[in-house]
């Protein structure tokens, strides 16, 4: 029975995703049947990222103070509250559920891998447990687009009624999970892990000049796909743009859980190859992506999708990598933010994509804003390109300390995206 008891830590994960995503599809209906502006829909997308960021910064502490079972339920609560919200379909509602709904995730996606790796019991490896958090994750993402595309595309009420459905969820995962025992354990020694300790990672020069330059691809190749490009060719599935809208982001987010770990065959400890590839990819998504805005082309926005997913799912993936060896070999278990949840915070800001290009579009048309993104991404990239083989961490980090579970797994499997990092020879 207790090999069973990470399933419903899952399902709050992935419930939880599915509340973040599920304005994908909304927003074509928002764009038909309101006359609210691209900007103030761009705006009700990237204000998610205002509580996404604290989120996921309190996750851990609030975690490690008031138990991983309080805090992921109180967060899947406030995520079903954000829902209702949402439900009543005018502007500054959209805005407070938005808000809510991202300060939500944030807690249930630190609070949350975490339960569910420790509820998997000593003998589930961290690999394992990351991969079962991730797979819960990618799921909620994918079925928050998808379920909501179905709904608005078929049933009544589809400014409302899928929040409803959300919220319904919620309730449900609340109720599988109230017999959840707590896995927090109590502090008996002192921690040597201090501030500096856990965020080691983002001080250090690589993470400055191979890290970060490629932290704003991850996110932004993603929202690209499923926020930016279905809009611009609504035109062409005339009746089934929800729908529509719902599938490309499915389509995304499941290409980049399933590119992610690609991401550890392409690692290297001795360069940048795994992160250069990535962005790369992104490059010629968005390449693509402004080709399909160009001719209007709906099969083009699919491909473009598909590059655009394979290329967040290696950015992240090979980012996550890269601060795992930058991280020092074994801290505390009780800690605040971690590298990996200030990583996260970096990469959020790909959620800011979409804003900018919509309020960038009144000077230049989409497929020329495309096509810039693809020159910027050019230049950081030949940025990392420069910096791949230097400031290389020493042999101490790259290495977890005896039994696997150094604080540097831990904070990936919180991270519920990604694997820790392949440990093949001929991956090293």
């Amino acid at each position: 029975m207790r090999t069973a008891r990470w399933i419903p830590a899952a399902a709050a994960v992935a419930v939880a995703a599915w509340g973040a995503n599920q304005f994908t599809a909304l927003a074509t209906v928002y764009r038909a049947r309101t006359d609210w502006s691209a900007m103030s829909l761009a705006a009700m997308f990237s204000v998610y990222l205002v509580g996404l960021v604290p989120g996921l910064l309190l996750g851990g502490p609030a975690a490690d103070r008031y138990g991983r079972r309080r805090t992921v339920r109180g967060a899947l609560g406030l995520s079903a509250a954000a829902s209702v919200l949402l439900a009543l379909g005018d502007e500054p509602s959209v805005y407070a559920a938005r808000l809510g709904t991202g300060f939500a995730a944030g807690l249930v996606f630190l609070a949350g891998t975490t339960w569910l790796r420790e509820l998997s019991g000593p003998e589930v490896t961290p690999g394992d447990g990351a991969r079962r958090a991730m797979y819960a994750t990618g799921t909620g993402f994918a079925a928050g687009a998808l379920v909501s595309g179905v709904i608005a595309e078929w049933l009544p009420g589809p400014t409302a009624l899928p929040g409803l459905a959300h919220a319904l969820g919620c309730l449900l995962v609340l109720r599988a999970t109230r017999r959840l025992p707590e896995t927090t354990e109590t502090e008996t020694t002192p921690s040597r892990c201090t501030p500096q300790l856990r965020t080691a990672a983002v001080r250090h020069p690589r993470f400055r000049y191979v890290v970060l330059p490629a932290s704003p691809a991850v996110l932004g190749a993603a929202t690209v796909a499923y926020v930016v490009l279905p809009p611009l060719v609504a035109d062409r599935v005339p009746g089934y743009a929800p729908l529509f809208s719902g599938l490309v982001a499915a389509l995304t987010l499941t290409t980049g859980v399933v590119a992610q770990p690609f991401a550890a065959r392409l690692d290297d400890a001795h360069s940048a190859r795994a992160t250069l590839t990535a962005m790369a990819t992104v490059i010629a998504g968005l390449l693509l992506g402004a080709l399909a805005a160009a001719r209007d082309s709906v099969g083009l926005v699919v491909a473009a999708a598909l590059v655009l997913g394979t290329g967040y799912g290696l950015t992240l993936g090979a980012g996550l990598h890269e601060v795992e060896r930058l991280a020092p070999g074994r801290t505390a278990r009780h800690s605040g933010p971690t590298s990996a949840s200030l990583y996260q915070s970096t990469t959020s800001s790909g959620f800011l994509t979409p804003l900018l290009l919509a309020g960038t579009s009144g000077h230049a048309s989409y497929p020329a804003l495309l096509a810039g993104m693809a020159a910027v991404g050019l230049l950081c990239l030949a940025v990392t390109a420069a910096h791949s083989r230097r400031h290389l961490p020493g042999p101490h980090h790259r290495h977890p300390a005896p039994g696997g579970r150094g604080k540097s797994e831990d904070s990936f499997v919180q991270s519920g995206l990604t694997p820790p990092r392949s440990r093949r020879r001929w991956a090293e």
